[in-house]
């Protein structure tokens, strides 16, 4: 009782001024449509004081009583300076308009204008939706995962490829939520396009490092992309039409001002206009995918919303009767938000995230089969932000899931010489808690210092092989099998503490210095020995043989803006070390193994580099030249003698540059070209005969590499005279993907000669080694 009187007198004491303080709360966002504005600013002058608004578009400060000029801003947007009396706590929503600027004054981004000098985040890009939609585009469809890769410290799988390399990780290592759901293959037509629709799209954030507490799971990166909410005041669609695809978004109030939808769909139909034109390939066969995004939101009140989104999407692909495949996501998101008082708000997510595929070959004939395999989850998030007072944001909560894998399930028909196969299914529960606090200490500093400790435990019903020697499990070594009932523990859970640090100095109004640790932990593993997802890959979690792979993360940089603001430039440094990095045993049996374990091995990794960023956001030409030099390494016993070797991962060099240039009100001209090293791989340095038979003797583990990929894209929008009697709005893009037909590798492969089996010969493989024209008709009403 007495510890308890004293912690009271020390909390009576430490706020004891808090009886002369108020709050000043509520939410900011778009007048027209009445869309949440994310990370707009709300700045008291007077005090030097200031806040942005959450993911939800809420804000809240805390101020001593008196009368202030009040700020509000958002780029894009036209700045509302009003006069407010604050003698108690007060609640006040704030409607942005958009700016109508002249064509000199164009902007390209949506955020507070020196938000990367104030903001304490680094490694981190904020996209804008409406940037990403100049872009030129492969075949016309804007794909914001590309967008993503044209920013330093991101790169590309390679052509056809929807994966992303951040800082040295692999395309597993990277978690892509869609309003809080996991998208577990982001990836349509094999990768040349994402699953992402631009048209349901809000806000995207990317986090390289630096990474807030609230997020976890995944040892790379963080791309965050929030749905549109549906306009509460009026009906509106938009709808594009192109070379290969088909879209149209329709959204508008239920209850002005109170309960809206949103529902964007998109399609593929080569196939089918194909089919009625009478082309004779593809009578029989089909090649389409199709997205559809639904999402309604309620306001029950000024403190209570709630927000139900949902994602379906498949690839279909059947070449007559002698294969098929089908792959596929599906997520589910509700959730509430409630204000308690003046500065808690708090939200609870239930979220369900399903990825499935299907391949097999049709028919009754001896080959046939199906093979079934999928990843689901059940996720409950608790999320809490306490607007302390406007020094301290304290952000705290927790997060439970259930994973289920089925790595593999395959069945046969009466006639097929195949038989049934059902690989052993896995069922885990990955629970963590998290907490951060932000805090102004002083005009200069700011640090957001927090922890994240996770808990992973793998449950029945499964099964458990033991080896003879667990430490390098062999396949002929099994000496028992283990069964666990539904619900019981699996061995050992993995408990992992988290830290998070970050910090921010300002050196003047136009600088400042940031640096940053985090640690992240990830317990799902991709299994494939593709340097690419495919939808045939496999996902399984931590166990007895595999380990959670953990990676440590510090960073610096410095940041500077010019003219006011107009150009903003950054130079980021970072070091990733990387503990139980898997890779796989030369000759590795990936397909339908039971027993993947054996054919792994664990070691360690580390990255590191340099990211140089210089963006323009205002004037007629916008755009960001973007540079990043790195190098990404493995070293795994049992690999290459046990020495390093680069990763296949490792990009030396990586270049983009983005141009935008508004010609004039009706014409817009984008370009975007890129170069990257090239990815490494592993070549034969010798051949021999034996029996008549070739056989080849290989390099070190990747010591060679693909030619050096390079590519220009451009694109010309215009913008027809608006009929004002018309709500209608049109635009007509006409795009040019690989402007110079650069045959970039995908793969270099070897063979014999056929003049001469003594001479070994290169093959190069490239996915698209042409010009690629698309002409996209959109338009909006």
């Amino acid at each position: 009782m007495k510890r308890f009187c004293t912690i009271l007198l020390f909390l009576a004491t430490a706020f004891s001024g808090a009886a002369q303080m108020v709050t000043l709360n509520g939410y900011i966002i778009d007048k027209a449509s009445g869309e949440a504005l994310i990370a707009a600013n709300c700045y008291f002058p007077e005090i030097s004081t200031g806040v942005i608004s959450n993911s939800y578009g809420f804000y809240s400060i805390t101020v001593p009583k008196g009368t202030y000029n009040v700020i509000f801003s958002y780029i894009g947007y036209e700045t509302q300076e009003l006069r407010i009396e604050l003698n108690e706590n007060r609640q006040l929503t704030i409607l942005m308009v958009e700016e109508s600027k002249q064509i000199e004054e164009v902007t390209v981004s949506g955020k507070q204008k020196d938000r990367n000098i104030e903001s304490i985040d680094m490694s981190m890009e904020k996209v804008s939706v409406k940037l990403v939609k100049k872009l030129p585009a492969f075949m016309g469809e804007v794909d914001v995962l590309k967008a993503i890769t044209l920013l330093p410290g991101i790169q590309s799988g390679g052509e056809g490829s929807s994966g992303l390399y951040v800082r040295g990780g692999g395309p597993d290592e990277n978690l892509l939520v869609l309003d809080e759901a996991p998208v577990y293959n982001a990836s349509h037509l094999l990768g040349f396009f994402s699953v992402f629709n631009s048209d349901a799209i809000k806000d995207i954030q990317v986090y390289k490092g630096g990474i807030p507490a609230k997020y976890g799971g995944k040892a790379s990166s963080v791309v965050d992309i929030r749905m549109k909410d549906g306009n509460t005041n009026e009906f509106h669609g938009n709808a594009g039409i192109g070379n290969i695809s088909s879209r149209l978004t329709l959204e508008g109030p239920v209850v002005k001002d109170k309960w809206s939808y949103i529902i964007s769909g998109r399609r593929t139909y080569a196939d089918f206009i194909g089919r009625l034109a009478g082309i004779e390939a593809l009578q029989k066969n089909k090649l389409y995918f199709y997205d559809l995004n639904l999402k309604t939101n309620i306001r029950f009140s000024n403190n209570d919303h709630v927000f139900i989104s949902g994602y379906t999407g498949d690839d279909y692909f059947k070449l007559g009767e002698s294969i098929y495949m089908r792959w596929g996501n599906i997520t589910g998101t509700l959730r509430w938000n409630h204000i308690f008082g003046s500065k808690l708000f708090f939200n609870t997510s239930l979220i369900y995230s399903k990825y499935d595929y299907k391949l097999g070959v049709p028919g009754n004939s001896a080959d046939q089969f199906e093979w079934n395999s999928q990843i689901k989850d059940f996720n409950i998030k608790e999320d809490f932000s306490w607007f302390l007072n406007s020094n301290n944001k304290v952000n705290f909560g927790i997060n439970l899931i259930l994973h289920h894998f089925e790595p593999g399930n395959v069945t046969t028909g009466e006639s097929s010489f195949y038989k049934d196969i059902t690989l052993t299914n896995y069922n885990a529960l990955e629970n963590a808690v998290y907490a951060s606090n932000e805090q102004k200490a002083g005009s200069r500093l700011v640090i957001r210092y927090g922890f994240r400790l996770s808990h992973f435990q793998q449950i029945g019903e499964g099964k458990v092989r033991e080896y003879l020697h667990p430490d390098a499990p062999e396949s002929e070594e099994v000496i028992s099998v283990k069964e666990y009932g539904k619900g019981e523990w699996i061995d050992d859970p993995y408990i992992n503490l988290e830290p998070r640090l970050s910090a921010r100095y300002s050196l003047n109004r136009v600088s400042s210095i940031k640096a940053s640790y985090n640690r992240m932990v990830q317990n799902l593993h991709l299994i494939s020995n593709t340097n690419s997802p495919t939808p045939l890959d496999i996902w399984l979690p931590t166990s007895k043989y595999i380990k959670p792979l953990i990676a440590d993360q510090v960073a610096l940089g410095y940041f500077r803006n010019f003219k006011n603001n107009a150009i903003e430039t950054s130079v980021e440094v970072y070091y990733k070390g990387m503990q139980n990095v898997i890779d796989y045993k030369d000759g590795a049996e990936l397909f339908l193994n039971e027993d993947l374990e054996t054919e792994l091995l664990h070691g360690k990794g580390y990255s590191y580099g340099l990211e140089v960023l210089a963006k323009k956001q205002e004037g007629r030409i916008t755009g960001w030249v973007s540079y990043t030099l790195a190098k990404t390494m493995r070293k795994i016993p049992g690999i290459n003698g046990g020495e390093a070797y680069p990763s296949s991962y490792d990009r030396t060099h990586d270049v983009s540059l983005v141009l935008n240039y508004e010609l004039s009100k009706r014409f817009t001209l984008s370009a975007t070209w890129l170069y990257a090293t090239g990815n490494p791989v592993t070549y034969p340095i010798a051949k021999y005969y034996v029996q008549g038979n070739t056989l080849y003797h290989y390099a070190k583990r990747n010591s060679n590499r693909i030619p050096d990929y390079h590519r220009l894209d451009f694109s010309v929008t215009y913008n027809p005279k608006k009929n004002e009697h018309r709500k209608t709005r049109q635009t007509l893009n006409l795009s040019f993907y690989n402007v110079y037909a650069r045959r970039n590798a995908y793969s270099v492969t070897f063979r014999q000669n056929e003049d001469n089996p003594r001479v070994s010969e290169a093959i190069r493989l490239s996915i698209i080694g042409s010009i690629v024209p698309a002409i996209t008709y959109n338009f909006n009403f």
